[in-house]
This record gives structure tokens, C-alpha cells and sequence, in this order.
């Protein structure tokens, strides 16, 4: 059954448009005709879930599927958190309205350590038990239970690069975890669901059979042993769990085009998945591996489909590498000839410095110059061929300098310290290189070139050379200060510092076993939750800080705190590998607890312990990540084993195929110039309203969404010049959030003449059915835009007072009203000053058109016409109740509003 939500989203809700759902290209099957029925879930806010490009993928590959049908839900905002909890209203999916426990298979995306917090939020808001033993112990009511696991709660999954990394913190919360790429894995989990529900099997003989699915990790039929090593408890499960993976399909990428900005909003196409160049850093390197490029004819159909079927006017190209996709000129050459009169611009996520030349800053931008980021890491030599990045100085300076001569002034920077063998040398040379860069990039005429520099903390990551490391908090808080220093001497840069506290979080649980599970709820029970936002983090680590100590795991964090566990010691380097060490790095065994830290293993050297996540097959020999380890502590780079000879990983095999590499097709000519079109030719006024849904559709919000509906349209709407264009469309007054409107008024200027009945018909195709049109006139170019000619608006308001007060009483109070000349409130300016003003001569009509009454309550519906003009002497829906409260002395509230017209002068 639906959940009621339009008396949960309403306008005193932060951003409504966030819950609608519905959005353009969501799929809308019918609920009673799918055989199963899953809920993808992004624990974060809307803004930054539904512009996942995985989400998105995989909600459009379920939806794909004969009987199948896939929801979304996201983390709410705290206001409605709140009343949901108030409300005893349980979390919703965003399209059916429909309780996430009603559906058959919730799944969650898992991508950084600290995202569980807010999946245990989300699950308490659903009124599902938070681990798979308190759900599997539930006896459910029959006339509630999902038609697939025969209980009343759905299967939990979770998925993702942390779930993929080490999923052992996890295991306590998620009935199974899928590992790798999910595009043709949960196809195969639907499947395994629909013949469960045929046959009728119980919850733990379905998990059982999705165990034999290649890719699906079901924590319960495994156990840790003394030793800290997973092993199966059933006969019948993999000793280790193969991770999968899939070849990206770009048709995939195109859909759900929100109503409220997001935090990449554009339309966003995959190139290459997988990533070969061996940084030790890099767990998503080592994880995507095999590297896949995408034909670039797909790449190039799926952008020009998608940016017509959408109306975004920008688009990304995603790869952990772009520039190592060998076709991106061709392909974005391509594409800018393609919609070159489209005034579209094409973004690049961070980028291989070595690789950025004319060829690839000629295809970026496009109607405005979007920013450029890459990602040294290191500020040595030294360093970076420690960590394999297998960039040189003169790499580093050419690519920079191209980026300058090319026009750019403003470059983002991606460094990181706390690296193994870092010494302060090292650090400083971060400083020292940004320095170097902005003295040779120096010309007459030009602007300084400014750097904003991020300086993250490393922290190390499973599956990579470096999951045998520890790092100090103390030693990343003197390097923060030794960098700070630095950065002082230096003008034209803006620094930004990771948060120590979160990098320490981050490596505890990251690296960490299934011990930690009550760790993570407790620190949810004490707040902690949205712990990567600014804002959350002195909440969340005091939260964390507590969750640790109670659990008795002080001596853990202390090692995270302190580093006591560093390859890159003297000792280690004179012995070229890694010597045994004095306590376990990572998680132990409960029986072990009790055992003084610094010597319960310490008969053991590092790679004879057994990892947490040993059980993962990712595909990666081990003992090749020892041997690049040593390589490491020596300095030696590996080649990027897509363009050079086999590194020899162990990835390569019929499990997880080879290296798919793409020889580029040349590069086309450009053949425009790329500039938006400001001819004016003819200009159209239309009157629409703004209904149901679309009330809670922000102003800023209907802008972008009626810029996106001419480019779907494929109307010839006209730019304004300058650096930044904008489409010539003037809305011409903007309506509360919340208010309903039959009455206003929007001038589009065009290229091109139109039949003003071809224009209505091709404008009402792409609007949602709450924004209708009523009237399409044309006027004279040089009339007065509508927002310069209005002069006043017509209201109907719905108002009410905690008192019973009958029709003769609001009419007496609307007549005195009228009587008057003078009625005086005080404003305040949006510079802060404070008038005196006379709201009588802002009001020119006012009308009782119905009257409610209850002996508690009485209710009004006033229409008023009051000035409205562009110069702001304005007499505002909520003046209105400052007139009826001056007038009859008593408190009114202001239940609704609805603008009937807007009146233009002649």
C-alpha cells in the first residue's frame, strides 16, 4: 500500500522536489504484474544518489527484465527523518510510494567505509531489524510476508567497491553481498529469486542457492577462525568468493533526469572501466582490473541519444583514467561536431597529467571553459615512483603547461601525504613543486595561474601493495602543519586538508574484521551518520570514539592513531622486505581479545597473517602484491600492462577476461565554432500553470527544467552572449515554493521564426503534465519582456484562525478593510533596514469567496489582487495575514496559496 507522503512532503520540508520521484526517464511498471520487486538504495542524500552513474545503470538493467521491476529510495533529509519517526510512517521508495519492507530485495550501494552508518538509519526508518539474525528470527505475519522470502522483511544486500573490498565489517547487517560489477550478476540473483518463489523455498535454502552464484558472498554460511581467516561452515558454499566483472554498456547510462540540481548534473557516459597503471595506492586500480574500453561508436551514440533524450547541456566522460582511453579526442571531436549549434559542454572527471595535450584540451568546454583537475599525489620524484604513479617532473610540467598556453588559469591539484617512505623532504616538495609550476607558467598579459590543492591523508586500502602498512594521525597532523607553513609563502592557491579524524575512521574499519560490527551500530545508536559531510564530523567521531572504547577496542585504534605498524621503517629498508612485526595490524579473533596486542601474533611476520578479506578472489595474485611491495620499498615502477608487457597480477584468465584495449579512429575536423547563438528572431509569451507536484519544484529548479525541455524539444531557443550563456527564456515572476499557480507567464526568444501551434505542440510533449500550457502568443521583439510589464497578481489564499468566526464576521473584517486608507507594517529589506509601509496601497481588490467553520477552527478562502512589479512593491501572499491580524486583532495562518493570474500593463 502507498505511503500518504503528501502530508509528509511539503514545502517546510528542505527541498521536497527531492522525494517526488517520477522524474524524466523513470521506468513505471506495474506493481501486481512483477514477479519480483527490488528497491536499489544510495545512503546518502537524493542529490548525490541519483547521480550515480551505477545506480543508475543497474535500476535501468532491472528494470530491463521480463516480470521484474526496481524502485530507488535515499537517505531523507534530518527534517523528514524526523517525521517519519514522528509520523510512524516507515521509509518509502521514491516512485510506488510504496514501504521499502513491502518490497522482495533491498539493496544498498557500499561505496566508502563510513556510508553503514546511514544504511542503518535507512533501515531503522524502513522498521526493518538492523542484522540478518534478527530478520531471519522474525516469525512474520502470513498476510505480510514477501511472496520471495516467506518472511515479512526482504532480503538486505549491499554491493559496491568497500562491500567488493572487505565486506567483513558489514557482515552482521547484510543477508548477502555481491562482489565486483553488477550488471549481469543481479540479473542472475533476480532469477535465483523468481524460481525460490515458485518452489517455495525457505529464507536460508534461497541464500543458500544464491551462494552458488559466482559473485554472491552470504556471510552466514562462513565463520572467522582463531587465526582471523574466513572459511565456509557449509559443504556447499566457495571457499573463496570470485569477484565479478562486466563489460560497461553505455545505453545504460541514459535516465533519470531530476528535478532539483544534483551533484553531477549532467548526463554522464562510461568509456573505459578498469584501470592498469599499478598505483599501490589505488584500490579501485586493483579491483577494476581487467581494464575495458568502450567501442567508441557506442560511446558516441549513447551521448547523442542521451543529451536529446535528457536536455542536459553538459556531459561527462567516466574512466578511472580518461586520457588513457585512446579514442577520447576522436570521440569527443565527434560529439562536438555532432551538437555543435546544441551549446553543450563537455567536463573530464581528474585526469593523467602525462596525457593531456592539444588533442584533449580541444575538446573540452565547449559554450563555457569547464575546470581542469589532475592528480600528481607526490611532490617528488622520489615519492611517485614509490607509489608507482609513473609520472616524471617533465611530464608533470608539460601537461600543465599545456593546460595554461590552452587558457586555463585555475587548476585543481590532488596530493596526498602519510605515503610509506614519506619523509618531511617529501612534503615539503609538495609546496616546493606547486612553486616550480606557477614560476615556469608566467607570461606577459596573463593572469597568475592559481592552483586550489587538495591534500588528502592516505590511507591504506585491501588488494593493494599497501594493505601491509600503518599510518600515524599524530604524523598526519605535524605534516599538515609543516605544509600550512609552507603554504603560506605562496600567493594565488587555495588549500584544502582531509580531515584527520575521518582518515583514522576510515583505516579502522576499512581494514578491519567482523568484530567490528557492534563497533558500527553502537556508533550509529550515538549519532554518527553522514560521517564524510563536513558538518557530521565532530558528531561522528565522537560517536565513533565512544562506539570503540566501549567495545574494549582502544588498543586497535591506538594503532591507527599511532602508526605502529610501518614497512618503511630503517629496519625494513635494510632488509629489503617486510620483517615481523610486534602486533596484529588488523582484526583479531574474539578469543584473541583478551591477549595482550603487541604479542599475540608476534611470532608471525605480515604476509603470514591472515587478512579479513583473504576470502575475497579479486583476481590479484597475493604474492604478487608482496612482491610489488618490495618493488616499493625499491623504488621500481611496474608499466601500465595495458600499453606495455604483463605485470603478471594473475588478473588475466577466463574468470576475469584480459585487457581490452581500443586503437583510436582519427581525429575528425571541427567543423563549427561552438558559439552560442544570440540572433533574436521572433519571441513568445506563454501562459502556464504550476500544479500538484510541480508546487514543490523550486524556481531556480523550473528554470533548468524548462532549459531542458526546449533542447528535448528541440525548440530554437536564443542565447545571451558572454562567458557564460544562458538560454534567453524569462519566467516572468517567481512563485513560493508550495503555491499552486493557473496563471503564470514565461517569454522564450527564438533563432528562428515558429508556428506558434507547432511550438505549443513540440513545448507540451516534454513538460510534465502538472506544468500545462493554456495560451502560446507571439509579440513583438521589442515589447516589454513580462517581467517588466507586470503590474499586479491575483491571488486566492487559504486562510484560518484557531477560533470559530462565521461568514458575517470575515465579511465584516474584508469591508473594513476596504474602508481604510492606511494600514502600516514593518519591513525589512534585504540589506537589513527597516520600513514603514502601507500595505493599503498595495492592495487593489479583496473578495470572501468561502468560509469553513468548526467550533475550534475556522477557515477562509480570500481573493486578493495586490501590486506585483519588478522594481519588488509587491504585496506578498503572507502580508496578507499582517493586514487581517492589524484588522480583527487575532492570529491567522496561512494554510495555501494559488496565484490566478499575473495582470500586465499596456
Amino acid at each position: 500500500m502507498a505511503v500518504l507522503v503528501e502530508k509528509l512532503i511539503t514545502s517546510d520540508i528542505l527541498k521536497p522536489a527531492r522525494y517526488l520521484g517520477n522524474e524524466r526517464l523513470a521506468v513505471h511498471k506495474p506493481w501486481d504484474t512483477a514477479t519480483v520487486r527490488w528497491v536499489l538504495t544510495y545512503p546518502e542524500v537524493y542529490e548525490v544518489g541519483a547521480s550515480n552513474l551505477g545506480h543508475i545503470i543497474l535500476y535501468n538493467i532491472l528494470n530491463a527484465q521480463p516480470s521484474q521491476l526496481c524502485d530507488r529510495a535515499y537517505l531523507p533529509g534530518t527534517d523528514l527523518g524526523a517525521k517519519l519517526r514522528e509520523t510512524q510512517t516507515p521509509l518509502f521508495a521514491v516512485e510506488s510510494k510504496r514501504s521499502l519492507r513491502e518490497f522482495d530485495i533491498l539493496g544498498f550501494s557500499l561505496s566508502y567505509e563510513l556510508g553503514a552508518t546511514n544504511i542503518l538509519e535507512m533501515l531503522d526508518l524502513a522498521s526493518i531489524p538492523l542484522t540478518w539474525q534478527e530478520r531471519s528470527s522474525a516469525i512474520g505475519n502470513k498476510d505480510q510476508c514477501s511472496p520471495v522470502t516467506n518472511h515479512q522483511y526482504p532480503l538486505i544486500f549491499a554491493g559496491g567497491q568497500t562491500a567488493t573490498s572487505n565486506p567483513e565489517p558489514y557482515t552482521d547487517f547484510f543477508d548477502f553481498i555481491v562482489l565486483g560489477d553488477g550488471e549481469e550478476l543481479l540479473p542472475e540473483i533476480g532469477l535465483v529469486l523468481a524460481e525460490g518463489k515458485t518452489a517455495g523455498l525457505t529464507r536460508e535454502e534461497l541464500l543458500l542457492d544464491l551462494a552458488q552464484v559466482p559473485g554472491v558472498y552470504v556471510p552466514q554460511f562462513y565463520e572467522m577462525g582463531e587465526n582471523g581467516a574466513v572459511k565456509p561452515l557449509h559443504p556447499d558454499v566457495p571457499e573463496k568468493i570470485i569477484r565479478r566483472v562486466a563489460t560497461p554498456i553505455p545505453a545504460y547510462s541514459i535516465g533519470l533526469v531530476p528535478y532539483v540540481e544534483t551533484v553531477h548534473d549532467r548526463l554522464t557516459i562510461e568509456i573505459r572501466r578498469g584501470c592498469t597503471r599499478g598505483c599501490r595506492f589505488c584500490q579501485p586500480g586493483m579491483l577494476t582490473r581487467p581494464a575495458r574500453d568502450v567501442e567508441p561508436e557506442k560511446v558516441v551514440e549513447a551521448i547523442e541519444t542521451g543529451m536529446r533524450a535528457t536536455g542536459y547541456n553538459e556531459f561527462s566522460l567516466l574512466s578511472l583514467s580518461c586520457s588513457d582511453y585512446l579514442s577520447l579526442p576522436a570521440v569527443g571531436m565527434e560529439i562536438k561536431n555532432r551538437l555543435k549549434n546544441e551549446n553543450i559542454t563537455l567536463s573530464l572527471p581528474s585526469q593523467r597529467v602525462d596525457r593531456f595535450d592539444e588533442n584533449i584540451a580541444n575538446i573540452l568546454g565547449g559554450t563555457r571553459q569547464g575546470s581542469l583537475t589532475f592528480a600528481p599525489e607526490a611532490g617528488t620524484q622520489r615519492m611517485r615512483d614509490i607509489v608507482n604513479k609513473g609520472l616524471t617532473n617533465e611530464e608533470l610540467l608539460r601537461g600543465i603547461k599545456t593546460a595554461w598556453e590552452q587558457g586555463w588559469d585555475k587548476i585543481k591539484l590532488y596530493f596526498m601525504i602519510g605515503l610509506p617512505g614519506e619523509t618531511d623532504a617529501d612534503v615539503i616538495g609538495i609546496a616546493e613543486t606547486v612553486r616550480w609550476l606557477q614560476r615556469e607558467c608566467r607570461g606577459r598579459g596573463r593572469r597568475p595561474l592559481n592552483f586550489n590543492l587538495t591534500i588528502s591523508n592516505f590511507t591504506p586500502k585491501p588488494h593493494t601493495p599497501f594493505q601491509w602498512h600503518s599510518v600515524s594521525t599524530s604524523e598526519f597532523q605535524r605534516k599538515q602543519e609543516l605544509l600550512r607553513q609552507e603554504f603560506r609563502r605562496i600567493r594565488n592557491i587555495k588549500v584544502n586538508f582531509t580531515d584527520i579524524r575521518l582518515s583514522a575512521m576510515e583505516d579502522f574499519i576499512g581494514r578491519g574484521d567482523r568484530s567490528l560490527g557492534k563497533v558500527l551500530r553502537r556508533a550509529w545508536e550515538l549519532g554518527a551518520g553522514m560521517d564524510s559531510w563536513y558538518d557530521s564530523v565532530e558528531t561522528a567521531f565522537n560517536a565513533w570514539e565512544k562506539a570503540i572504547a566501549e567495545a574494549g577496542l582502544d588498543w586497535k585504534y591506538r594503532q591507527v592513531e599511532n602508526g605502529e605498524w610501518n614497512i618503511f621503517s630503517g629496519e625494513h629498508k635494510e632488509e629489503k622486505t617486510p620483517s615481523p612485526v610486534t602486533c596484529h595490524p588488523f582484526g583479531v579473533h574474539q578469543s584473541l581479545m583478551g591477549e595482550t596486542p603487541k604479542t599475540a601474533l608476534a611470532h608471525l611476520s605480515p604476509f603470514d597473517v591472515p587478512l579479513p578479506w583473504d576470502h575475497i578472489d579479486s583476481g590479484i595474485d597475493k604474492k604478487w602484491l608482496q612482491e610489488d611491495l618490495n618493488r616499493a620499498l625499491e623504488a621500481a615502477i611496474v608499466p601500465d600492462c595495458s600499453f606495455e608487457g604483463c605485470s603478471h597480477c594473475g588478473v588475466c584468465s577466463p574468470d576475469f577476461g584480459h585487457n581490452i584495449v581500443i586503437e583510436p579512429p582519427t581525429i575528425p575536423e571541427f567543423s563549427g565554432d561552438f558559439v552560442a547563438n544570440t540572433t533574436k528572431a521572433q519571441r513568445l509569451r506563454v501562459w502556464f500553470g504550476k500544479q500538484g507536484n510541480m508546487a514543490l519544484v523550486s524556481h531556480l529548479d523550473l528554470m533548468r527544467l524548462l532549459d531542458r525541455v526546449m533542447r528535448r524539444a528541440d525548440l530554437p531557443v536564443a542565447f545571451s552572449g558572454g562567458f557564460h550563456p544562458h538560454p534567453r527564456i524569462a519566467v516572468a515572476s517567481a512563485l513560493s515554493l508550495g503555491s499552486t499557480s493557473s496563471g503564470e507567464i514565461v517569454d522564450f526568444e527564438l533563432t528562428q521564426p515558429m508556428d506558434v501551434e507547432t511550438f505549443r505542440t513540440q513545448l507540451v510533449s516534454q513538460l510534465p503534465s502538472d506544468i500545462p500550457i493554456y495560451k502560446v502568443e507571439e509579440i513583438h521583439l521589442k515589447a516589454p519582456a513580462a517581467n517588466q510589464a507586470m503590474v499586479a497578481a491575483e491571488y486566492l489564499v487559504t486562510v484560518s484562525t484557531l477560533s470559530e468566526v462565521t461568514s458575517a464576521t470575515w465579511q465584516a473584517w474584508i469591508k473594513e478593510i476596504i474602508a481604510r486608507e492606511e494600514i502600516l507594517s514593518e519591513h525589512t529589506t534585504k540589506s537589513g533596514k527597516h520600513q514603514i509601509i502601507n500595505l493599503r496601497d498595495r492592495l487593489f481588490e479583496i473578495e470572501l469567496v468561502q468560509v469553513d467553520t468548526s467550533p475550534s477552527e475556522s477557515q477562509a478562502i480570500l481573493r486578493y489582487v495586490g501590486s506585483c512589479r519588478h522594481d519588488g512593491v509587491n504585496l506578498r501572499p503572507e502580508q496578507i495575514l499582517s493586514i487581517l491580524g492589524i484588522v480583527a486583532c487575532q492570529e491567522f495562518h496561512l494554510l495555501h496559496i494559488h496565484r490566478n493570474q499575473l495582470v500586465l500593463g499596456r
